[in-house]
């Protein structure tokens, strides 16, 4: 069965407007990385909050610890997405809400 997932994306406290591929491609991403790590099965709800290199992650309402290399490679490939969009410049932080339909 196929997953549906519904994503927001704030930049600077800032709501980023997505339409349904970046809205897709972001949870994707996002759900994809972090299912890779440990404790982090069976995402029903998922919160990625990055702030200067330093990302915070809570599956499903608990927190998953990160060394600091998938710290890193993650905070790397949010900003290298999310860069990417319109209207975004400096990135100071980025929050993003996957919620599993």
């Amino acid at each position: 069965m196929e997953r549906s997932y519904k994503a927001t994306l704030q930049v600077n406290k800032k709501l980023i407007p997505m339409n349904r591929f970046v809205e897709e491609f972001l949870s994707h991403i996002t759900v994809g990385a972090v299912t890779s790590l440990r404790g982090a099965e069976d995402i029903k709800s998922l919160r990625i909050h990055q702030k200067k290199g330093n990302v915070e992650i809570t599956v499903n309402g608990s927190e998953i610890p990160l060394t600091p290399f998938p710290n890193d490679i993650i905070s790397n490939t949010l900003v290298g997405m999310v860069s990417s969009l319109k209207d975004v410049e400096d990135i100071d932080s980025i929050d993003i809400s996957v919620e599993v339909q």
